[in-house]
């Protein structure tokens, strides 16, 4: 049986990262509330080649300064560079860098290598938050995570 040329078209069509990604309800207002105390953000992913579009798709994209890429960089985490690219792309010295990750073992990488880290799971974040995921405006632990601009050691004094 062929393919008609309406499923073929349908195949080719463009899927918008809407369709296929969700945020959780907090994301938006804790990227806001971030941003709003000056916490610069950094993504280090192994997930895919480049989370850069669909973040755009989302409206996250630019909550982000630096993106650190498996496919981008040829290593992935817990590899010491991927760490490295984040916070040299911060421009700031890993002991003024968090680390949040739900893995243990990436999160204890990241702490080896002078950053400062967390781990959350599903479960921790109820139990910390009263909710899933966590948010930087009902965590009390989040002012932790404000650090004004400009504050702390930069690598490139």
């Amino acid at each position: 049986m062929e393919a008609s040329e309406r499923l073929l078209a349908e195949l080719r069509q463009e899927v918008r990262p809407p369709v296929v990604l969700e945020l959780y309800p907090d994301v938006l207002p804790t990227l806001a509330e971030l941003k709003r105390r000056g916490v610069r953000l950094a993504v280090v992913s192994d997930a895919w080649p480049d989370p850069r579009d669909p973040h755009e798709g989302l409206g996250i994209r630019g909550c982000f300064e630096v993106y650190a890429i498996t496919a981008v960089l040829g290593c992935r985490k817990p590899g010491p560079r991927m760490y490295r690219c984040a916070s040299d792309g911060l421009g700031l010295d890993p002991a003024y860098c968090l680390f949040v990750d739900d893995t243990p073992a990436l999160v204890t990488a990241a702490t080896a290598l002078g950053d400062a880290g967390s781990s959350w799971t599903a479960r921790e974040s109820r139990e910390t938050c009263g909710r899933s995921p966590p948010s930087a405006t009902s965590c009390p632990s989040s002012d932790r995570l404000s650090l004004p601009r400009g504050e702390g050691r930069s690598r490139r004094a």
